[in-house]
């Protein structure tokens, strides 16, 4: 199943200006290496067949009638290739000459589109030639071939509802109104763009921008293939320049001057997903007529990179500033709230995890936005039967490198009250032994904050949320939570780069320990050696895992198959498939039966496009069935 994954390419031709039989080989040679590649959809420059450079040339009836020959012999080659080519020509239509594209597909001319919007202006003069196709919606014959022809045209692929293709040439993406914003609105998901764009300095990086920001306006992917070198130099040099785009970002571009084909896997069921999610993304579909065509096989290799660690950008340079930004967003929320309420105390749990400490750290900062005092933050140590020497050294240390108030409350004797109470034997090491134990801090901090007229800050993140990982009304509850919408794959890298950049040495060797140490809540008695026992990834499977799922399950909509399908695509050999496919069913069950606790959830800062929260990114019914979503799985 190809999941909505289609691979494109954008080509460039070595050409020979006006000569159309040199050029039709070169073409065809192209769309037999792209075929052979699995590229469904290859796109080449703005009149490639005959040369953009032809200048008066296009007034020679005998190139018009070669470009026409040239375009059903290319027409003829596709067949057999299963890809649709899309291919720049001039094209005469009732006395008129227009700058049309072909699309072309298994022998057929699908349709084709004239350019909209000639330039006439500095080094071009397209209208000394040609005639804009502006409502152009008629029909014209070429080699027998009643073809549609206009601007009105979409090519559709029938087994593929969200691969729907556009055409708009060259100038047309440079105007204030392209084409391509009405052929996305009426359902177009990839355009193609034949473009012949000279080189001069510093456009390149414009038409990048261009392109780019085009793709993420209609919310869609943008194929644009470039004319290069075989053009006439006599006044301009092209170079090539074929970018390929999808919702903002650059997935391949071609290296100038080199006539370079490029190729990437776009995904048009994620473009579709987006769409139908912005309830403001217009849909104008009346008046267009849609050229139905059917792939032989849609399934291949995906070549795409898939990122693993979806929530953390992977350059050091990007990864620092995502920090830095979330950082600022995380403590000029809780500052807002503190200001509002007129706290001037804040009291937080601290473990000695990566959780509590990035909550300390925020608390910190936004205690410096307000310049409060550090006291004013009650930071409190509550050890139980599982806190181990190590974590409880290192919340001791950074409490006190951070100068905030220390209060130390063992909860052992009131949780062994409390099982006397309730009858439970403390042998029995279940879930209420675990929690038990999460209740009691979380009523002991709420008293403090009580008593010292503050405000509770929450440590759980939102990976924890997402599972349900939080004893319910224990450190699920909070009164503010920082945290709320940091995945645990990012917590790491937030406490990384607070250690990296801070002036204090000693603070940051706390912080560096921190991170070395396991993930754990530490509910159950340490091992003989000390050692924390209770691993969370042991118990509900690696977070890696899990972020990289709940990331394509809210952000995109992604289906299980495809998520299972992606995961094995990011992770490689990391992980068999048996144990991917075993943590996507422990995730799926949990999020959907953990809902309940997300429903009563605390505020808190969003900071990143996916949330949890119920006033917010997630509405979901607690008592929601997960049995669809499983089955799926289970044919896998």
């Amino acid at each position: 199943m190809s999941y909505g994954f289609i691979k494109v390419a954008a080509a460039t031709p070595s050409i020979r200006v006006a000569d159309c039989k040199h050029n039709t080989k070169e073409i065809c040679r192209l769309i037999g290496e792209m075929a052979a590649q699995g590229v469904k959809l290859g796109v080449f420059p703005e009149l490639c067949i005959t040369g953009y450079t032809c200048s008066d040339l296009f007034w020679q009836q005998h190139l018009l009638k070669a470009a026409e020959n040239s375009l059903l012999e290319i027409a003829k080659f596709t067949v057999g290739t299963d890809m649709v080519a899309v291919v720049g020509l001039p094209v005469v239509h009732r006395n008129k000459l227009y700058n049309g594209a072909a699309v072309l597909f298994e022998g057929k001319i699908l349709g084709i589109v004239p350019k909209t919007h000639l330039p006439n202006y500095s080094e071009f003069y397209e209208a000394r030639h040609f005639t804009g196709g502006t409502g152009l919606r008629e029909e014209i014959d070429i080699g027998g071939q009643c073809v549609p022809f206009g601007t009105d045209l979409l090519f559709k692929e029938a087994n593929m509802d969200s691969f729907v293709l556009g055409i708009e040439i060259c100038e047309d993406l440079w105007v204030p109104d392209p084409p391509s914003v009405h052929l996305a609105m009426a359902g177009a998901t990839v355009i193609a763009n034949c473009s012949a764009s000279d080189e001069v300095t510093g456009k390149d990086s414009y038409r990048r921008d261009l392109v780019r920001s085009q793709s993420a306006r209609l919310v869609g992917a943008y194929v644009y293939a470039d004319a290069g070198e075989g053009e006439s130099t006599t006044d301009l040099v092209y170079a090539g320049h074929n970018l390929i785009a999808e919702n903002g970002i650059l997935l391949a571009e071609a290296r100038k001057f080199q006539n370079e084909t490029v190729c990437a896997d776009i995904d048009t069921e994620r473009l579709t997903g987006e769409r139908r999610r912005m309830t403001t993304y217009a849909n104008r579909a009346e008046g267009w007529r849609e050229i139905i065509f059917a792939f032989q096989n849609t399934d291949g290799v995906l070549s795409r990179y898939i990122d693993p660690a979806p929530f953390v950008p992977a350059q050091t340079e990007d990864r620092e500033r995502r920090c830095k930004e979330i950082l600022e967003l995380q403590a000029r929320g809780l500052k807002k709230r503190l200001e509002h309420t007129n706290c001037k105390t804040a009291v937080i749990g601290i473990s000695g995890g990566l959780d509590s400490t990035l909550a300390l750290l925020v608390t910190a900062y936004a205690f410096d936005l307000l310049k409060l005092e550090h006291k004013g933050i009650m930071a409190v140590t509550m050890p139980g039967f599982g806190t181990t020497d190590r974590t409880y050294q290192n919340a001791q240390e950074l409490i006190r490198k951070l100068g905030a108030s220390f209060a130390e409350i063992p909860i052992g004797q009131a949780v062994m009250q409390h099982f006397e109470n309730i009858g439970h034997d403390p042998a029995v090491k279940d879930i209420t032994y675990e929690n038990a134990q999460a209740r009691q801090r979380t009523y002991l901090l709420m008293d403090i904050a009580n008593e010292q007229n503050g405000m509770v800050i929450g440590t759980g993140d939102m990976s924890e949320l997402a599972l349900g990982w939080a004893t319910y009304n224990g450190d699920h509850m909070s009164m503010y939570g920082v945290n709320a919408s940091v995945p645990k794959t990012l917590v790491r890298h937030l406490v990384r780069y607070y250690a990296d950049t801070c002036q204090d040495t000693g603070l940051a060797e706390v912080l560096y320990d921190i991170l070395d140490t396991p993930v754990s809540p530490e509910l159950l008695p340490p091992a003989g050696d000390g050692k924390i026992a209770q691993k969370t990834e042991d118990l509900v499977g690696p977070y890696e895992l899990h972020d990289f799922f709940l990331y394509h399950m809210l952000r995109w909509g992604c289906p299980p198959g495809k998520i299972l399908y992606l995961a094995k695509q990011a992770f490689g050999n990391a992980y068999e498939e048996a144990v991917v496919l075993k943590w996507l069913k422990v995730f799926y069950r949990r999020f959907f039966s953990q809902q309940f606790k997300r429903s009563c959830l605390p505020d808190g800062p969003k900071v990143g496009s996916v949330a949890v929260s119920p006033r917010g990114d997630l509405r979901m019914p607690s008592d929601a069935s997960v049995r669809q979503w499983i089955d799926e799985l289970e044919q896998e």
